[in-house]
């Protein structure tokens, strides 16, 4: 049983092969990671004799303790599935989500870093020359490193001897919890970067060289590295006898201790490099290097602004941070020269890991830079995972064969008269085509990182049909900042007197504008369980779909088609059927069937009304959809068209966004 506190034969089953990426993340979330967060002195099985009900549903003290961890893990694992289908950055939201739920606490107090990396990147990038998406990628890499994980018995041995872990599943959910830490917040500080990239991309001159250009430094930056006298004391307990006032000095010293010996460095080396990475740009070939600013960033937000107790393996996941991009190549391994030496996965488990994945994970990536819109990158991956061994295809969209052909012919050309020095290019490409010896320039480059002696990697290219078409956006434009505050609204007005009486009177923005109104609104989704805060975020996502088939879409510019105060009775109708075919099959996602039990006991035993009696599939069609909102009654259906209603309101109110009709 995977799930033990649930009915398995109720979740649907994941057909991908094995040794795919898909396979090997699906498997270790559901098979290594079983009994996670689980507290073992609490019932650990549905079929527990001595049930307690101290977990939370869509109230507290509904269900099993461990039944809401269960819960929980399966709401990770459809999160992963939703964004591998889709790429979207609105599903990347949801890991990101289910992950802070999960393992930091209380997403209000860590939405503002991952809010600004995607937002700020995605209006501030286009100022660059070249600059791709972080936000999705991180995702990815986070994805990347548990099927590796899974696969890899290498890497799990020296993860397991390394923090001295011996039991699987243990080590499996030590790793999640520190690993989730390393890759999703490992590219939060690239707002600091981009202002540096955007004065350097203003003044670049073809053929012009850096130095020769202006450039911006970050200074007086003491009260940003301080650590606080609670820190200080916290820290003098992992490592006694030690004071550190800055966190230059603890990364330095961290750093010196596990690798000093290894790559020549001193702490006091260390410390320089690190002082100098804001200030002193001009030291590291006119480059600023965003991981110095997210492990700085990630230290505060954890330990300084929510209190939390610090363990040796977050200062692990904040060093493979630090190390991940430009300080490990270029100040501790030099790892373009003669005698390089690659980061072996017993010195830094989790650093390797970030690096290897960080690496990779090259494809599906937006390109938002000038440059980069020009370039050709790999759209999609596939991974087979055979042994120890890792096998990477990365595949370019067969729509550019024109330009992949121009390339080869100019490279063959090149080849049998090389009349200048550098070869062509096609960036990414022929990073991978080109191979000497058997290995192509940017498995090279992987293998001068990390240490790939034991585990092979192998990359390949190829050609394939766009992988995303139809499941990537519509018309409908939203930077979507709010999501979590329109979740909020969609929970907080359900049974609400008040905004009923709000909403006919036609006073909606009066209403939810009332600082109280909100407070309680804020209170009642934090006591739900992550499920329905997803499902609610997850109808919150769902209108720009619905917007698109009813022919309206919404944007903050003033444009000149019709705008939409209120939807015609056929459009709700086309909404209500559509948003009840969500809420089917992500009640069939999550092990829910058919039934009528008592109210108070709906949640323990996951069965609704609502449902398709005798359904017993997974995967809701059309019809069988339309059917069953067709049986239900006029109260019921009105539940799927309130909250659209509301959300017309909501872009109004935080977006400034109008809904228009094609």
């Amino acid at each position: 049983m995977s799930y033990t506190m649930l009915n398995n034969d109720l979740i649907k089953k994941r057909d991908y092969a094995p040794f795919s990426l898909e396979g090997a993340v699906f498997s270790f979330i559901r098979e290594y990671c079983e009994g996670l967060r689980f507290d073992k002195n609490k019932a650990t099985s549905i079929l527990s004799d001595n049930l307690d009900f101290e977990g939370t549903s869509l109230k507290a003290n509904q269900i099993p303790f461990n039944m809401e961890k269960d819960i929980d893990r399966l709401c990770l694992e459809n999160a992963v599935d939703r964004f591998l289908k889709s790429g979207k950055k609105e599903d990347a939201f949801d890991v990101y989500f289910c992950y802070l739920e999960m393992f930091v606490g209380d997403y209000r107090k860590t939405r503002r870093m991952i809010e600004l990396l995607s937002e700020y990147e995605a209006n501030g990038s286009g100022l660059l020359m070249k600059h791709r998406d972080h936000y999705s990628h991180s995702v990815y890499v986070f994805i990347l490193g548990m099927a590796i994980y899974k696969s890899n018995g290498i890497f799990r041995k020296a993860y397991k001897e390394y923090y001295k872990i011996n039991d699987e599943k243990d080590a499996a959910a030590h790793f999640l919890q520190y690993w989730g830490l390393s890759s999703l917040f490992h590219d939060i500080g690239y707002p600091f970067e981009l202002p540096f990239e955007q004065v350097c991309a203003y003044f670049e001159v073809e053929g012009d060289k850096r130095e020769n250009r202006p450039f911006m430094a970050y200074h007086d930056l003491e009260s940003f590295i301080k650590i606080n006298d609670k820190v200080k004391a916290a820290l003098s307990k992992i490592y006694p006898g030690k004071i550190f006032d800055t966190t230059n000095d603890l990364f330095a010293y961290i750093l010196s201790e596990k690798m000093g010996e290894e790559y020549g460095f001193s702490e006091e080396q260390m410390r320089t490099f690190l002082i100098d990475k804001p200030t002193q740009p001009k030291k590291f070939n006119h480059f600023l290097d965003h991981a110095y600013f997210s492990s700085t960033l990630l230290f505060r937000k954890l330990f300084e602004e929510m209190d939390i107790e610090i363990q040796a393996e977050h200062l692990d996941a904040l060093t493979a941070i630090l190390m991940h991009n430009s300080l490990y190549k270029f100040c501790i391994a030099h790892y373009k020269d003669e005698g390089n030496k690659p980061l072996k996965a017993a010195l830094h488990p989790l650093a390797y890991m970030l690096m290897l994945c960080d690496e990779l994970q090259c494809w599906d990536r937006i390109a938002y830079g000038r440059n980069s819109k020009k370039e050709l990158h790999p759209m999609g991956c596939t991974f087979e995972f055979h042994g120890n061994d890792i096998k990477a295809i990365y595949l370019f969209d067969e729509r550019e064969m024109a330009k992949i052909d121009r390339f080869k012919d100019e490279y063959i050309e090149w080849l049998q008269n090389p009349v200048q020095e550098k070869s062509p290019g096609l960036k990414a490409y022929s990073g991978m085509y080109i191979k000497k010896n058997g290995v192509s320039g940017f498995q090279e480059d992987i293998e001068r990182i990390v240490d790939l002696t034991e585990i092979h990697l192998n990359v390949e290219t190829g050609l394939a049909e766009h992988i995303h078409a139809g499941n990537r956006s519509y018309l409908s434009d939203s930077n979507f900042i709010n999501l979590y505050d329109f979740a909020i609204i969609l929970n907080g007005r359900w049974s609400n007197d008040g905004w009923k009486r709000a909403k006919l009177a036609g006073q909606e923005e009066k209403y939810l504008s009332d600082s109280k109104i909100m407070k309680e609104f804020v209170d009642g989704f934090k006591d739900l369980s992550l499920e329905y805060k997803l499902s609610n975020i997850n109808q919150a996502k769902s209108f720009a779909k619905y917007m698109n088939m009813i022919g309206c879409f919404y944007n903050d510019k003033e444009v000149d088609f019709e705008q939409v105060e209120e939807f015609t009775d056929e459009e709700l109708v086309k909404i209500g059927k559509a948003e009840h075919h969500r809420w089917l099959q992500e009640h069939y996602d999550m092990g829910w069937t058919y039934g009528t039990p008592e109210k108070s006991k709906r949640d323990f035993e996951r069965r609704h009304w609502d449902m398709i009696p005798g359904f017993s599939g997974f995967q809701v069609s059309d019809e069988a959809a339309e059917r069953n909102y067709e049986r239900l009654d006029k109260e019921t259906q009105d539940k799927d068209t309130e909250p659209m209603e509301c959300m017309m309101v909501m872009l109004k109110m935080f977006c400034s966004l109008r809904i228009y009709r094609l």
